[in-house]
Protein backbone atom coordinates (compact mmCIF):
# COMPACT_ATOMS: atom_id res chain seq x y z
CA UNK A 1 0.00 0.00 0.00
CA UNK A 2 1.79 3.14 -1.16
CA UNK A 3 1.39 6.86 -1.58
CA UNK A 4 0.72 8.06 -5.12
CA UNK A 5 3.44 10.67 -4.55
CA UNK A 6 6.13 8.08 -5.27
CA UNK A 7 7.65 7.69 -8.71
CA UNK A 8 5.57 4.56 -9.31
CA UNK A 9 7.66 3.29 -12.24
CA UNK A 10 10.82 3.48 -10.10
CA UNK A 11 8.98 1.88 -7.16
CA UNK A 12 7.80 -0.98 -9.38
CA UNK A 13 11.38 -1.58 -10.54
CA UNK A 14 12.62 -1.77 -6.95
CA UNK A 15 9.81 -4.10 -5.87
CA UNK A 16 10.59 -6.40 -8.78
CA UNK A 17 14.31 -6.45 -7.90
CA UNK A 18 13.64 -7.17 -4.22
CA UNK A 19 10.91 -9.77 -4.54
CA UNK A 20 11.84 -11.52 -7.77
CA UNK A 21 9.43 -14.38 -8.43
CA UNK A 22 7.43 -13.83 -5.22
CA UNK A 23 3.99 -12.48 -6.22
CA UNK A 24 3.34 -8.95 -4.97
CA UNK A 25 0.03 -7.08 -5.14
CA UNK A 26 -0.96 -3.66 -3.87
CA UNK A 27 -2.41 -0.25 -4.69
CA UNK A 28 -1.98 3.47 -4.32
CA UNK A 29 -3.67 5.01 -1.31
CA UNK A 30 -5.07 8.09 0.41
CA UNK A 31 -2.88 7.22 3.41
CA UNK A 32 -1.27 4.09 4.79
CA UNK A 33 -1.78 2.00 7.92
CA UNK A 34 1.09 -0.06 9.31
CA UNK A 35 3.15 -0.90 12.35
CA UNK A 36 3.39 2.82 13.20
CA UNK A 37 -0.36 3.39 12.91
CA UNK A 38 -1.67 6.04 10.50
CA UNK A 39 0.88 7.35 8.02
CA UNK A 40 1.01 9.50 4.87
CA UNK A 41 3.41 9.57 1.90
CA UNK A 42 4.77 6.18 2.94
CA UNK A 43 4.74 2.44 2.23
CA UNK A 44 3.13 -0.32 4.26
CA UNK A 45 2.78 -4.01 3.59
CA UNK A 46 2.60 -7.54 4.90
CA UNK A 47 3.86 -10.91 3.72
CA UNK A 48 2.37 -14.39 3.95
CA UNK A 49 4.78 -17.21 4.74
CA UNK A 50 4.40 -20.78 3.45
CA UNK A 51 2.87 -21.95 6.73
CA UNK A 52 -0.09 -19.58 6.38
CA UNK A 53 -1.79 -21.69 3.71
CA UNK A 54 -2.22 -20.87 0.02
CA UNK A 55 -2.72 -17.60 -1.83
CA UNK A 56 -3.64 -16.86 -5.45
CA UNK A 57 -4.01 -13.44 -7.08
CA UNK A 58 -5.27 -12.26 -10.43
CA UNK A 59 -5.81 -8.99 -12.26
CA UNK A 60 -9.09 -7.93 -13.88
CA UNK A 61 -8.27 -5.28 -16.52
CA UNK A 62 -10.39 -2.89 -18.58
CA UNK A 63 -13.02 -2.17 -15.94
CA UNK A 64 -14.61 0.41 -18.24
CA UNK A 65 -15.94 -2.52 -20.28
CA UNK A 66 -16.60 -4.89 -17.39
CA UNK A 67 -19.48 -7.33 -17.68
CA UNK A 68 -20.80 -9.94 -15.25
CA UNK A 69 -19.85 -12.96 -17.37
CA UNK A 70 -16.20 -11.86 -17.57
CA UNK A 71 -16.10 -11.28 -13.81
CA UNK A 72 -17.53 -14.72 -13.10
CA UNK A 73 -15.07 -16.42 -15.46
CA UNK A 74 -12.24 -14.53 -13.76
CA UNK A 75 -13.28 -15.81 -10.32
CA UNK A 76 -13.76 -19.38 -11.55
CA UNK A 77 -10.23 -19.35 -12.95
CA UNK A 78 -8.79 -18.17 -9.62
CA UNK A 79 -10.78 -20.75 -7.66
CA UNK A 80 -9.48 -23.49 -9.95
CA UNK A 81 -5.90 -22.32 -9.37
CA UNK A 82 -6.46 -22.18 -5.61
CA UNK A 83 -7.92 -25.67 -5.62
CA UNK A 84 -4.76 -26.94 -7.30
CA UNK A 85 -2.46 -25.68 -4.55
CA UNK A 86 -0.73 -28.48 -2.58
CA UNK A 87 -1.24 -26.84 0.82
CA UNK A 88 -4.63 -25.38 1.67
CA UNK A 89 -6.74 -24.64 4.72
CA UNK A 90 -10.38 -25.12 5.57
CA UNK A 91 -11.10 -21.37 5.65
CA UNK A 92 -10.85 -18.85 2.85
CA UNK A 93 -11.31 -15.16 2.18
CA UNK A 94 -11.06 -12.78 -0.78
CA UNK A 95 -9.40 -9.35 -0.76
CA UNK A 96 -10.25 -6.92 -3.56
CA UNK A 97 -8.14 -3.90 -4.50
CA UNK A 98 -9.78 -1.79 -7.22
CA UNK A 99 -9.12 1.45 -9.09
CA UNK A 100 -10.88 4.03 -6.93
CA UNK A 101 -11.68 6.33 -9.86
CA UNK A 102 -13.04 3.60 -12.13
CA UNK A 103 -16.66 4.23 -11.05
CA UNK A 104 -17.16 0.48 -11.52
CA UNK A 105 -16.99 -0.84 -7.97
CA UNK A 106 -20.68 -1.71 -7.65
CA UNK A 107 -21.02 -4.07 -10.65
CA UNK A 108 -17.57 -5.57 -10.09
CA UNK A 109 -18.00 -6.42 -6.41
CA UNK A 110 -21.52 -7.75 -6.94
CA UNK A 111 -20.40 -10.07 -9.75
CA UNK A 112 -17.27 -11.28 -7.96
CA UNK A 113 -19.05 -12.03 -4.69
CA UNK A 114 -21.76 -13.88 -6.59
CA UNK A 115 -19.17 -16.14 -8.21
CA UNK A 116 -17.23 -16.63 -4.95
CA UNK A 117 -20.24 -18.18 -3.22
CA UNK A 118 -19.50 -18.86 0.44
CA UNK A 119 -16.06 -17.20 0.30
CA UNK A 120 -16.62 -13.72 1.73
CA UNK A 121 -15.12 -10.72 -0.07
CA UNK A 122 -13.68 -7.61 1.55
CA UNK A 123 -11.67 -4.81 0.02
CA UNK A 124 -10.89 -1.19 -0.70
CA UNK A 125 -10.78 1.30 -3.55
CA UNK A 126 -7.32 2.67 -4.36
CA UNK A 127 -6.67 6.36 -3.65
CA UNK A 128 -4.29 9.09 -4.73
CA UNK A 129 -3.90 11.28 -1.63
CA UNK A 130 -7.12 13.23 -2.34
CA UNK A 131 -5.94 14.46 -5.75
CA UNK A 132 -8.65 12.46 -7.59
CA UNK A 133 -6.51 12.25 -10.73
CA UNK A 134 -5.20 8.69 -11.02
CA UNK A 135 -5.52 5.65 -8.78
CA UNK A 136 -3.76 2.37 -9.53
CA UNK A 137 -3.38 -1.25 -8.45
CA UNK A 138 -0.17 -3.27 -8.57
CA UNK A 139 0.06 -6.75 -10.10
CA UNK A 140 2.75 -8.77 -11.89
CA UNK A 141 5.38 -6.09 -11.53
CA UNK A 142 3.47 -3.04 -12.74
CA UNK A 143 1.03 -0.37 -11.57
CA UNK A 144 -2.21 -0.45 -13.59
CA UNK A 145 -5.24 1.80 -13.80
CA UNK A 146 -8.78 0.84 -14.85
CA UNK A 147 -8.09 -2.51 -13.16
CA UNK A 148 -8.76 -4.58 -10.06
CA UNK A 149 -6.72 -7.21 -8.23
CA UNK A 150 -8.38 -10.08 -6.38
CA UNK A 151 -6.48 -12.12 -3.78
CA UNK A 152 -7.83 -15.49 -2.62
CA UNK A 153 -6.35 -16.96 0.55
CA UNK A 154 -6.99 -20.41 2.02
CA UNK A 155 -5.73 -20.94 5.57
CA UNK A 156 -6.00 -23.12 8.67
CA UNK A 157 -5.98 -20.00 10.84
CA UNK A 158 -9.19 -18.49 12.25
CA UNK A 159 -10.47 -15.55 10.22
CA UNK A 160 -13.22 -12.99 10.68
CA UNK A 161 -14.47 -10.62 7.96
CA UNK A 162 -15.94 -7.48 9.52
CA UNK A 163 -17.15 -3.94 8.91
CA UNK A 164 -18.06 -1.12 11.24
CA UNK A 165 -19.36 2.45 11.02
CA UNK A 166 -20.44 5.04 13.57
CA UNK A 167 -23.31 6.94 11.93
CA UNK A 168 -27.02 7.21 12.71
CA UNK A 169 -29.40 8.77 10.19
CA UNK A 170 -31.68 11.72 10.94
CA UNK A 171 -35.26 12.16 9.74
CA UNK A 172 -35.04 14.95 7.15
CA UNK A 173 -35.41 13.55 3.63
CA UNK A 174 -33.14 14.67 0.79
CA UNK A 175 -34.55 13.46 -2.52
CA UNK A 176 -32.17 13.32 -5.51
CA UNK A 177 -34.19 15.06 -8.22
CA UNK A 178 -31.48 15.30 -10.91
CA UNK A 179 -28.36 13.17 -11.26
CA UNK A 180 -25.71 11.92 -13.69
CA UNK A 181 -25.56 8.32 -12.46
CA UNK A 182 -22.71 7.32 -14.80
CA UNK A 183 -20.39 9.85 -13.19
CA UNK A 184 -21.85 9.73 -9.63
CA UNK A 185 -22.78 13.40 -9.82
CA UNK A 186 -25.89 14.79 -8.12
CA UNK A 187 -27.14 18.00 -9.73
CA UNK A 188 -30.26 18.69 -7.66
CA UNK A 189 -31.59 17.70 -4.24
CA UNK A 190 -35.22 18.52 -3.42
CA UNK A 191 -35.37 20.46 -6.70
CA UNK A 192 -32.55 22.81 -5.66
CA UNK A 193 -28.83 22.91 -6.53
CA UNK A 194 -27.34 19.91 -4.71
CA UNK A 195 -24.47 21.64 -2.91
CA UNK A 196 -26.73 24.49 -1.83
CA UNK A 197 -29.35 22.16 -0.33
CA UNK A 198 -26.78 19.98 1.44
CA UNK A 199 -25.12 23.10 2.89
CA UNK A 200 -28.52 24.40 4.06
CA UNK A 201 -29.17 21.22 6.06
CA UNK A 202 -25.74 21.52 7.67
CA UNK A 203 -26.27 25.21 8.45
CA UNK A 204 -23.23 26.42 6.50
CA UNK A 205 -22.70 28.32 3.26
CA UNK A 206 -21.81 26.51 0.03
CA UNK A 207 -18.51 28.38 -0.05
CA UNK A 208 -17.59 26.95 3.35
CA UNK A 209 -18.18 23.28 2.46
CA UNK A 210 -15.02 21.24 3.03
CA UNK A 211 -14.06 17.53 3.14
CA UNK A 212 -14.39 17.83 6.93
CA UNK A 213 -18.11 18.46 6.51
CA UNK A 214 -18.45 15.44 4.23
CA UNK A 215 -16.62 13.33 6.81
CA UNK A 216 -18.60 14.51 9.82
CA UNK A 217 -22.08 14.56 8.25
CA UNK A 218 -22.39 12.13 5.32
CA UNK A 219 -25.67 11.13 3.73
CA UNK A 220 -27.07 7.61 3.99
CA UNK A 221 -29.57 5.38 2.22
CA UNK A 222 -31.78 3.33 4.54
CA UNK A 223 -32.38 -0.20 3.22
CA UNK A 224 -34.31 -2.73 5.29
CA UNK A 225 -33.63 -0.68 8.41
CA UNK A 226 -29.86 -0.51 7.84
CA UNK A 227 -27.98 2.71 7.05
CA UNK A 228 -25.61 2.55 4.08
CA UNK A 229 -23.36 5.59 3.78
CA UNK A 230 -23.15 7.36 0.42
CA UNK A 231 -20.21 9.68 0.98
CA UNK A 232 -19.69 12.95 -0.87
CA UNK A 233 -16.32 13.24 -2.56
CA UNK A 234 -16.41 16.94 -3.42
CA UNK A 235 -18.58 20.00 -4.08
CA UNK A 236 -18.07 21.22 -7.65
CA UNK A 237 -17.91 24.85 -8.85
CA UNK A 238 -21.20 24.39 -10.75
CA UNK A 239 -23.09 23.58 -7.54
CA UNK A 240 -23.20 19.81 -8.06
CA UNK A 241 -21.92 17.13 -5.69
CA UNK A 242 -19.69 14.23 -6.71
CA UNK A 243 -20.08 11.03 -4.69
CA UNK A 244 -17.78 8.10 -3.91
CA UNK A 245 -20.66 5.63 -4.38
CA UNK A 246 -23.41 4.90 -6.87
CA UNK A 247 -26.14 7.51 -6.87
CA UNK A 248 -29.27 7.85 -8.99
CA UNK A 249 -32.29 10.05 -9.54
CA UNK A 250 -35.18 9.40 -7.16
CA UNK A 251 -33.08 7.96 -4.34
CA UNK A 252 -33.96 9.24 -0.85
CA UNK A 253 -31.03 10.31 1.30
CA UNK A 254 -30.79 11.32 4.94
CA UNK A 255 -28.03 13.26 6.66
CA UNK A 256 -26.27 11.16 9.30
CA UNK A 257 -24.52 12.26 12.46
CA UNK A 258 -21.65 10.35 13.90
CA UNK A 259 -21.29 8.67 17.27
CA UNK A 260 -18.02 8.07 19.11
CA UNK A 261 -15.71 6.80 16.36
CA UNK A 262 -12.98 5.71 18.80
CA UNK A 263 -15.34 3.78 21.09
CA UNK A 264 -16.91 2.10 18.07
CA UNK A 265 -13.54 0.96 16.75
CA UNK A 266 -12.34 -0.13 20.18
CA UNK A 267 -15.47 -2.28 20.62
CA UNK A 268 -15.01 -3.77 17.14
CA UNK A 269 -11.51 -4.95 17.99
CA UNK A 270 -12.66 -6.20 21.40
CA UNK A 271 -15.29 -8.35 19.68
CA UNK A 272 -12.73 -9.71 17.24
CA UNK A 273 -10.28 -10.58 20.02
CA UNK A 274 -13.04 -12.37 21.90
CA UNK A 275 -13.84 -14.45 18.82
CA UNK A 276 -10.34 -15.36 17.53
CA UNK A 277 -7.89 -14.11 20.16
CA UNK A 278 -5.32 -11.37 19.50
CA UNK A 279 -5.08 -10.94 15.72
CA UNK A 280 -1.79 -11.94 14.15
CA UNK A 281 -2.87 -9.65 11.32
CA UNK A 282 -5.77 -7.35 10.55
CA UNK A 283 -5.97 -6.34 6.89
CA UNK A 284 -7.80 -3.01 7.10
CA UNK A 285 -9.58 -0.84 4.53
CA UNK A 286 -10.42 2.47 6.21
CA UNK A 287 -12.35 5.19 4.37
CA UNK A 288 -10.37 8.39 3.85
CA UNK A 289 -13.28 10.33 5.35
CA UNK A 290 -12.83 8.40 8.60
CA UNK A 291 -9.16 9.40 8.50
CA UNK A 292 -10.21 13.04 8.10
CA UNK A 293 -12.74 12.80 10.94
CA UNK A 294 -10.20 11.13 13.23
CA UNK A 295 -7.67 13.84 12.39
CA UNK A 296 -10.23 16.61 13.00
CA UNK A 297 -11.09 15.16 16.41
CA UNK A 298 -7.38 14.77 17.30
CA UNK A 299 -7.73 11.00 17.69
CA UNK A 300 -4.95 10.00 15.29
CA UNK A 301 -2.63 8.84 18.06
CA UNK A 302 -5.10 6.72 20.10
CA UNK A 303 -6.63 5.18 16.95
CA UNK A 304 -3.13 4.49 15.66
CA UNK A 305 -2.37 2.69 18.93
CA UNK A 306 -5.51 0.56 18.46
CA UNK A 307 -4.29 -0.36 15.00
CA UNK A 308 -0.85 -1.22 16.38
CA UNK A 309 -2.23 -3.43 19.18
CA UNK A 310 -4.27 -5.36 16.65
CA UNK A 311 -1.51 -5.69 14.04
CA UNK A 312 -3.43 -3.70 11.43
CA UNK A 313 -1.91 -3.20 7.99
CA UNK A 314 -3.87 -1.50 5.23
CA UNK A 315 -4.78 1.86 3.78
CA UNK A 316 -7.15 4.81 3.63
CA UNK A 317 -9.54 4.16 0.75
CA UNK A 318 -11.87 5.90 -1.69
CA UNK A 319 -14.53 3.29 -0.84
CA UNK A 320 -14.85 -0.11 0.79
CA UNK A 321 -16.25 -3.45 -0.32
CA UNK A 322 -18.02 -5.87 1.99
CA UNK A 323 -19.67 -8.98 0.62
CA UNK A 324 -21.38 -7.94 -2.60
CA UNK A 325 -21.79 -4.27 -1.62
CA UNK A 326 -19.67 -1.18 -2.25
CA UNK A 327 -19.88 1.14 0.78
CA UNK A 328 -18.40 4.36 2.14
CA UNK A 329 -17.22 5.73 5.46
CA UNK A 330 -16.68 2.30 6.97
CA UNK A 331 -13.75 0.35 8.31
CA UNK A 332 -13.81 -3.09 6.70
CA UNK A 333 -11.25 -5.79 7.20
CA UNK A 334 -10.08 -9.34 7.63
CA UNK A 335 -8.81 -10.35 11.06
CA UNK A 336 -6.57 -13.43 11.12
CA UNK A 337 -5.83 -15.26 14.38
CA UNK A 338 -2.47 -16.69 15.34
CA UNK A 339 -3.47 -20.27 16.18
CA UNK A 340 -5.54 -22.75 14.19
CA UNK A 341 -9.04 -23.26 15.54
CA UNK A 342 -9.99 -26.73 16.62
CA UNK A 343 -12.48 -28.42 14.33
CA UNK A 344 -16.00 -28.66 15.70
CA UNK A 345 -18.04 -31.84 15.37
Amino acid sequence: FCSSDYDLAALADELNKLFGSVPVIGCTTAGEIGTAGYRAQSLSGVSFGPGAGAAIAGCLPDLAHFDVARGQDFVRGLLHRLDGQPVKGSRAFALLLIDGLSVREEPVVQALQGALGSIHLCGGSAGDDLKFVRTQVFHEGAFRDNSAVLLLVSTTLPIRIFKTQNFISENERLVVTDADADHRVVKEINGLPAAEEYARVLGVSVEDLTPDHFAATPVVVVLDGTDYVRSIQKANPDGTLTFYCAIEEGIVLRVARGGDIYANLEQTFANLREEIGPPALTLGCDCILRNLEITQKQLKEPVGELFQRNNTVGFSTYGEQFGGVHVNQTFTGIAIGSAAEEKQD
